[in-house]
């Protein structure tokens, strides 16, 4: 297998992990979406109201408060602040039940990390 039917091969598996995910995952006022999306080089959570289609509270490694604390944002030590910090503001906003969408990746290291650390500030999934 040639490196541009693998790459082909990858992204087709992605587009149909993303299309399961969000077939199931919608956000309400009660339950809102916590959608995460992740670079190279930062993580950025947000929650999500789908039936105003706003955002209720969101949290990055681009944050000032955040970057403060962590050197480089591509990490699963920096999921896991993003996540914690994320839960607070929810908590703060009064928002303690959510349904998380991890989008096209796999549960599995930042994402995972970042719903971890979520958890364990207090949100229920």
């Amino acid at each position: 297998m040639n490196i541009a039917n693998q790459q082909r091969l990858v992204q087709t598996r992605r587009r149909r992990r993303a299309h399961r995910v969000r077939n199931r995952v919608i956000g309400t006022p009660e339950r809102p979406r916590l959608a995460v999306f992740r670079s190279s080089k930062h993580i950025y959570a947000q929650m999500i109201d789908d039936h105003a289609g706003k955002t209720l509270v969101s949290a990055s490694t681009r944050d000032p408060e955040i970057r403060s604390q962590v050197a480089y944002g591509g990490n699963k030590a920096a999921a896991t602040i993003v996540g914690r910090v994320v839960a607070e503001r929810a908590r703060t906003a009064g928002i303690d039940k959510i349904c998380f969408d991890r989008r096209s990746y796999k549960y599995h290291g930042r994402v995972a990390a970042l719903a971890d650390a979520a958890r364990e500030a207090g949100l229920s999934f």
